[in-house]
C-alpha cells in the first residue's frame, strides 16, 4: 500500500504540507516509534471509540493512553467503548488494519485531539500502511487541527 488516497486528497485540499517517511515494517505504534526513531510523544495515535451515535476520533500521543471515561464526559456521550475492528476497517477501506491516520475528518468522522499534542515540535502520523509515516510541523500539525475539539484525555502508560 501506500499513502492513503483518502487522506492526500483531504491534505492537499487544505494545502497541508508534510514529508512522507518510511520505515520498517511494524504492528504497533509503540513499535512505528522506536523503528521511526522517534519518542512517543511525537507519533499522534487515533482511538477510535463508538455508541448508538455513531464513531469518534481520539487523537493522543502514542506514549499515552486515553482516558475514556474523561473523554465520553467531554463529548457528553455516556456510553463510548472502542470500536471493533471489522468497523474501524469499514470506515478506512483505503487503510491496512491498524495504521489508520489521525485526521479523522477525512472520513467524516468526529476528530477530538488531546492537548499534549500541541506540545510536539513534529508530529508523526500514521499514513494508512505499516511502512510510511506523515511528518508534519508543529505549526501544520495545529493548523490543521485548530477547528477541531481539543482537551486533556490522556495519561502516561503503566509499565
Amino acid at each position: 500500500m501506500s499513502v492513503s488516497s483518502q487522506l492526500s486528497t483531504y491534505l492537499a485540499q487544505r494545502g497541508a504540507r508534510y514529508e512522507v517517511c518510511i520505515h520498517e515494517h511494524s504492528l504497533s505504534s509503540a513499535e512505528t516509534a522506536r523503528r521511526a526513531g522517534l519518542t512517543g510523544g511525537q507519533l499522534a495515535k487515533p482511538v477510535i471509540l463508538e455508541d448508538d451515535e455513531g464513531c469518534v476520533m481520539a487523537i493522543v500521543p502514542a506514549d499515552k493512553t486515553l482516558k475514556v471515561e474523561d473523554f465520553a464526559r467531554l463529548m457528553g456521550r455516556d456510553h463510548l467503548e472502542l470500536a471493533k475492528e471489522e468497523r474501524i476497517a469499514r470506515l478506512f477501506k483505503d487503510c491496512e488494519r491498524g495504521a489508520i491516520p489521525p485526521i479523522g475528518m477525512a472520513w467524516g468522522i468526529p476528530t477530538i485531539v488531546d492537548d499534549d499534542l500541541e506540545q510536539a515540535e513534529v508530529v508523526y502520523m500514521e499514513a494508512g500502511d505499516h511502512e510510511r509515516l506523515l511528518r508534519m510541523s508543529h505549526d501544520q500539525f495545529h493548523s490543521l487541527m485548530q477547528s477541531q475539539p481539543h482537551g486533556s484525555f490522556s495519561r502516561g502508560q503503566m509499565h
